[in-house]
């Protein structure tokens, strides 16, 4: 049976975010993921998702100025300082609520191109040692470059040659079956293929990110194949909801 997340980032953002670990609960869901839980103390979050009964699965590190329109600073050179300092910082949070996946968003590649991969690699060695002696999972996540302009690691290809040259286990990559569709397609092969090296799976539909069904990817076919795989990871429901929230789920009541 394939265990789905919800991204409390995208989902039930009808609630302030405290209480949408216990709208997930109530909607059945048993783990919950969201972008970034730095602006909330540790204990008051660890109290929200001990009393509301669900998993935190996942969450991003820190990424830089996301309002402004930063995606990460792990390429940025001059910004080693503030990434690693950033790597503590989400171990910390990690900890306090139970999580052993930890995402790294590259982030938008500025001048010297390979200065900028040779920076993430290096900062990819730190962090994947760090939450290695944490039993924290890191995952490299792809961002495609149609909605985000310049970021370094638009496709799975290059998150895996990304992880070659680290050459740390701990690190995999995190599947985004929206970002892929619009970089590469081939979802089900690809996924066959590198299940081994896939930390993660989010989904939502392709074109509008919505939820699936309301889009061109075939979600039950790829369920059914991911369950053939045996893959036994989360799903996380990354989407951003059509119409209210609950409303839909209808896919997701229909696979189960």
């Amino acid at each position: 049976m394939l265990n789905f997340s919800a991204n409390l980032t995208f989902l039930f953002n009808e609630h302030d975010f405290l209480d949408r670990f216990g709208a997930a609960a109530r909607a059945g869901f048993k783990g919950v993921e969201f972008h970034f839980p730095y602006d909330y103390d540790k204990a008051v979050l660890a109290e929200v998702v001990l009393t509301s009964g669900v998993e935190v699965v996942l969450f991003n590190l820190p990424a830089g100025n996301w309002a402004a329109g930063e995606r990460g600073i792990a390429c940025l050179p001059e910004r080693k300082a503030e990434f690693q300092e950033g790597v503590g910082q989400a171990i910390e949070y990690a900890e306090a609520l139970g999580c052993t996946r930890l995402n790294c968003l590259a982030g938008i590649a500025v001048g010297d191109h390979d200065k900028a991969m040779e920076t993430l690699v290096d900062n990819l060695r730190f962090a994947a040692a760090a939450t290695q002696r944490t039993d924290i999972r890191l995952l490299l996540e792809p961002l495609n470059n149609r909605d985000n302009p310049g970021f370094a690691v638009p496709t799975t290809a290059q998150a895996l040659q990304v992880l070659d040259a680290v050459g740390n286990r701990n690190l995999q990559v995190q599947y985004d079956v929206y970002h892929a569709q619009v970089m590469e397609g081939d979802l089900t092969r690809t996924l066959e293929t590198h299940l081994a090296r896939i930390g993660h799976i989010q989904i939502a539909d392709n074109p509008g990110r919505h939820e699936p069904g309301t889009g061109e990817i075939r979600f039950p076919f790829l369920f059914e194949r991911l369950e053939q795989f045996g893959y036994a990871g989360w799903i996380g429901c990354e989407y951003k909801p059509s119409g209210a929230t609950l409303d839909s789920f209808g896919w997701l009541a229909e696979w189960r």
